[in-house]
């Protein structure tokens, strides 16, 4: 198969680059139609099965240019309108799946929005519309600064079905009434009953049904096309159900204009101005319910500000967001949203970050502070500089993420994705083996054959299969976003909940990822201010981690820094100084052992110190032993607490670390830690995750750093401390915002409930149908049960997608720390 791709080349600087990399690259087997344009840096060209696109990167490589590959893959998401229940969403996913050049299409029914991944050279966005649109339903590109247009549009439509419930209950009622009233001991007009007057009964009725029909009418278009087109759905059973009913009311109708009297005892048109009727109204609480599923995403765009006071010159204008570039320079005041992303150059405050991690505790900023768009500002006044905007800002990263998670797919969901392909058609089979047992088995007339096929194709609702997952999962994802949690796939959701190990890096993780004073131990009465004096002078030039944490504690207690000589680094053992005409030596007991210090005295303490995972250093002043200061990583606050409630959970705990096995072994005592695997070498992580693997544990890794993120890829789930890296968070499957480990377990919590909250509503779907489709088959009426009315079977349905929205919805109430 032969590929057309096009590349970038770096290097090029004249015709003749041009010239070596094409005549180079035409004498290569497997290539043809090489084309290099020096203008545009480009070169395009069609490779056969026969040689590797890596492969053409080093012969040009190899000419002393740079090739980069120019992929022609897009992925686009698209609105979509008509859909009426999961057999639609699987018709236009199969429909655009088929097209040449889609590598993906996934069409999510409860957000109405397809996910195309394709080759643009093959096929074009107008092409994947106007195949929508001969399916019998309606794409239209998502745009981002449509998002409050969609949201109004979709309002619109939920008002629109609403007016066409009234509309149509304004005639339903009535026709209700006169067609049941004598039957059930009401008052009615002796003119109007079916045997005072025949002719007038089945009119009247007639005319009360049309309006109905017409604003139904949208089942019957979608409806019948479907079927036409071989792909029925939901609109097709309403439309074939309430049709019927309507037809052989018709049909009974001209009998009594033709003298047969008895007909008008076999009307059936309020049956189908009540089918109609309640589905439409069961249409409008299902797109009430369904809005209140997508509201986190609705709060996240809500969030954003829309005007900014932009610095000029010193003067403030204000100006829309919109307009706002990187560099800029913008004024925030008390009460104010943070506009954009950026970094505090001026003044100091307090901002509540609480829409981007949940938390409610407000953080605070000064000068180099970074500030994160649409966080508020609480009490003072400060200028910032804007470093990203647009989709660059952290905000519309979230909301991003949370679209893609909610337009995803989980593997559970592939199950009812083939019996939704296949529902409506067996229901329609079905319907029909039931009329017509019952009519020649079962020696019933034609009138109760009818309405047997009527309450069949009624009751049956593919919209509770199809809502029963992206409902949940819409919910759920939002719920965690709502508390600095952001999942970036349903998978990642699904996996989750079969973890149960989880793996720990320690430095930044468990632990603050800062080295700190512990302890100050002084001897020979001499002052601790006096010490840390001197140790931080010294420590200041090293720049050891270790030192600098001493140099920190002593600008935190405002000590000022004294003259440094002599300064000596001695590998293995510490450093040498002599500050203030004092000799220094600060390092471990080896360095103070061979410089002939007493440390005997000492030693005792120091053990205590590493025994608890902090390490001493000896401070010797003019060869004497002056004291010991510890440092140390510190544990964070919530480490302790997560590892217990993971415990709680059933879930086994590792800690993976870099660090030597002492120290690892003391924080995992302190811990409660099940298992430590320390002294690992960083590319080394991914490896001990497999061996984990290896042994059937199903692996969450917990990391916040570069060299976590192979392990994070390896594990079933990555989860990335928001703190940390970019190419951590990249590589995760969920996300925390906030450094507070108690995320960790709000995730696998989370997973838990969404999972067991989309398997009831599958269970619930399953069984609704199981037991709804064999009772309006009469199944039950044969045993001396009772048998179905057509109309109940249409409220039923309706009922039947909304309880499934309204389960899905019991996730908002999961309590999360």
């Amino acid at each position: 198969m032969v590929k057309n791709e096009t590349y970038l080349i770096e290097g090029m600087n004249c015709a003749s680059c041009a010239a070596h990399i094409e005549e180079s690259l035409k004498q290569v087997d497997n290539l043809s139609d090489v084309n290099v344009n020096l203008a545009t840096s480009k070169l395009t060209l069609s490779r056969g099965d026969g040689i590797d696109r890596t492969e053409v990167e080093k012969i040009v490589e190899k000419l002393g240019y740079k090739l980069t590959y120019i992929s022609s893959i897009e992925e686009r998401t698209f609105i979509l309108e008509g859909m009426s229940c999961a057999t639609c969403a699987k018709n236009i996913e199969d429909t655009i799946s088929s097209l040449d050049g889609t590598e993906k299409a996934i069409v999510n029914f409860a957000t109405e929005k397809m996910v195309v991944k394709f080759d643009k050279e093959k096929l074009s966005v107008a092409e994947i519309e106007r195949k929508v649109e001969e399916a019998g339903y309606k794409a239209r590109l998502e745009i981002d600064d449509l998002v409050d247009d969609q949201a109004e549009k979709k309002q619109q439509e939920i008002d629109g079905i609403w007016k066409r419930f009234i509309y149509s209950a304004i005639f339903t009622v009535p026709a209700l009434y006169i067609a049941m009233a004598e039957m059930v001991g009401l008052p009615t007009l002796e003119s109007l009953s079916p045997m005072g007057n025949p002719k007038l009964f089945s009119t009247v009725q007639f005319i009360l049904v049309l309006p109905v029909l017409y604003f139904g009418r949208k089942f019957f278009s979608v409806g019948i096309r479907a079927i036409f087109r071989r792909k029925p759905n939901m609109d097709s059973l309403v439309a074939l159900g309430a049709g019927a009913a309507f037809l052989y009311s018709v049909y009974s109708t001209v009998l009594v204009y033709l003298g047969d009297e008895h007909a008008a005892m076999n009307l059936y048109y309020e049956s189908a101005a009540v089918i109609l009727t309640l589905i439409t109204l069961g249409k409008y609480f299902e797109g009430v319910s369904k809005s209140r599923t997508t509201n986190a995403i609705s709060k996240l765009v809500g969030l954003v500000p829309k005007t900014a006071n932009l610095i000029i010159d010193g003067e403030e204008h204000v100006v829309a967001v919109d307009e706002i570039s990187t560099g800029d320079i913008l004024l925030v005041r008390p009460g104010e949203k943070v506009p954009l992303d950026g970094v505090v150059i001026e003044g100091r405050s307090t901002v509540d970050e609480s829409m981007l991690t949940g938390e409610s505790i407000p953080v605070e900023k000064e000068i180099n502070s970074k500030v994160v768009g649409a966080s508020i500002n609480k009490t003072g006044v400060f200028k910032m500089k804007v470093t990203k905007v647009g989709k660059d800002t952290t905000l519309s990263q979230i909301i991003k993420l949370v679209e893609d998670a909610q337009n995803s797919k989980a593997p559970i969901a592939k199950l009812v994705d083939k019996i939704s392909g296949v529902f409506v058609p067996i229901v329609i089979v079905l319907a029909l083996i039931a009329g017509i047992l019952w009519y020649f088995v079962g020696d019933a007339s034609w009138s109760f054959s009818l309405k047997i096929i009527i309450a069949v194709l009624v009751i049956a609702c593919p919209c509770a299969l199809g809502l029963a997952t992206p409902t949940a999962i819409m919910v759920g994802t939002g719920k965690g976003a709502e508390h600095g949690i952001l999942i970036k796939s349903s998978e990642a959701l699904q996996l989750a909940k079969e973890v149960d190990t989880v793996v720990f890096d320690k430095t930044g993780t468990l632990t603050e990822g800062k080295i700190s004073v512990t302890d100050i131990v002084t001897f020979n009465d001499l002052k601790e201010e006096v010490l840390l004096q001197l140790a931080a002078s010294v420590e200041y030039l090293s720049e050891h981690p270790l030192g600098l944490a001493i140099v920190d504690e002593a600008k935190n207690r405002n000590l000022d820094l004294l003259e440094v000589k002599d300064f000596s680094s001695l590998t293995g053992l510490g450093i040498s100084s002599t500050v203030d005409g004092k000799s220094v030596l600060i390092g471990n007991e080896k360095l103070m052992l061979e410089n002939n210090i007493v440390t005997k005295d000492s030693v005792e303490k120091a053990e205590k110190y590493a025994s608890e995972g902090k390490t001493p250093l000896f401070i010797a002043v003019d060869s004497e032993l002056a004291g010991i200061i510890a440092v140390a990583d510190q544990i964070k606050a919530s480490s302790l607490e997560t590892v217990e409630k993971l415990h709680s959970l059933g879930l086994e705990v590792v800690m993976l670390t870099g660090d030597n096995k002492k120290t690892a072994e003391v924080i995992a005592e302190q811990l409660s830690i099940d298992k430590v695997v320390s002294e690992v070498l960083p590319e080394d992580k991914a490896n001990e995750i497999k061996k984990l693997q290896a042994q059937g544990k199903k692996v969450a890794m917990v990391g916040d750093g570069i060299n976590d993120a192979p392990a994070l890829v390896q594990a079933e789930v990555g989860i990335a401390v928001g703190t940390g890296t970019d190419v951590a968070i990249d590589a995760a499957d969920i996300v925390l915002m906030k450094p507070d480990l108690n995320s960790v377990v709000n995730a696998i919590v989370l997973s838990k409930k969404t999972i067991t909250n989309i398997k009831e509503n599958l269970f619930w779907a399953f069984f609704y149908n199981v037991i709804g489709i064999p009772f309006a088959m009469g199944v039950f009426y044969i045993f001396g049960g009772p048998l179905l009315n057509p109309m109940l079977a249409g409220a039923a349905m309706s009922f039947s997608s909304i309880s499934v929205v309204l389960n899905a919805l019991r996730l908002k109430r999961v309590k999360l720390n």
